[in-house]
């Protein structure tokens, strides 16, 4: 418990065999996480042989592949079930350092904030961590044009490092939202309706063999995706059109 606050950290993965370890001991190094919720996405590696049967975990395995979107899903509906107050999702392949754990649940346990960003992008991270620098000027480019289309001020919108509260995840309409990358992107346009401030904390990250990335293919498709949500976001905020990922509320 942290703050009489029951803290779960979710990692929803595939094919982490190779940092799904190192991840897990970090995590459980900063001394307040009551629970580690494993969801596996029908990889194809040792992932869920080296996920089973350590200590404080839950361990659930797709049978077919869902999504990243899908596979948080899963992540957010157990944490919830198992009733976590804080949920801190960390991707195994140790892209972003568990060691911000503490900071970002603080500022959800202290209630001030409902949702905490690890940004790449506040202290000049990204690049240095690694980013490659095409990816950089996309990020730059759709964080500006979000901003603008959502009226908010974040540093960036793309970062998996993520905190909740319980509040927040109850009233987020999640399974109106895509199974696949853009998921992400939908989710903090929800928050952002619902007129939640998001906290951000300066985030290092590295990219290196082993961590998780998607291809130029895939990033234009999300990055279509994430300009769709933002319109659509705009346009639901004037009221042109309904959608069900921006239902009305009071």
């Amino acid at each position: 418990m942290f703050q009489n606050k029951k803290v779960v950290v979710v990692m929803p993965a595939y094919n982490a065999e190779k940092t799904l370890l190192k991840t897990y001991e970090e995590v459980m190094a900063q001394g307040i996480v009551d629970l580690v919720i494993f969801v596996d996405d029908a990889s194809s590696d040792h992932t869920v042989k080296i996920a089973s049967g350590l200590p404080q975990t839950k361990l659930y395995a797709h049978k077919n592949n869902r999504g990243y979107g899908g596979n948080q899903k899963t992540c957010y509906r157990l944490a919830l079930e198992e009733g976590a107050d804080i949920v801190i999702m960390v991707h195994p392949d140790y892209q972003y350092t568990p060691k911000l754990i503490p900071a970002m649940a603080s500022l959800i346990a202290s209630g001030l904030y409902h949702c905490v960003l690890g940004s790449r992008v506040l202290g000049g991270y990204a690049l240095k961590g690694g980013m490659p620098f095409w990816r950089y000027i996309a990020n730059r480019f759709l964080t500006l044009v979000e901003n603008f289309l959502f009226g908010a001020k974040l540093s960036e919108y793309h970062t998996g490092y993520r905190a909740f509260s319980r509040e927040l995840l109850l009233r987020l309409p999640l399974q109106n939202n895509s199974d696949d990358f853009v998921f992400d992107n939908q989710m903090l346009a929800q928050i952002i309706w619902f007129d939640y401030t998001v906290a951000e904390v300066s985030c290092p990250t590295s990219y290196f063999a082993e961590a998780s990335s998607i291809n130029f293919i895939r990033s234009l498709k999300y990055g279509l995706g994430c300009l769709e949500t933002a319109c659509s976001f705009r346009l639901a905020k004037i009221k042109i059109i309904h959608s069900p990922l921006f239902p009305a509320h009071g």
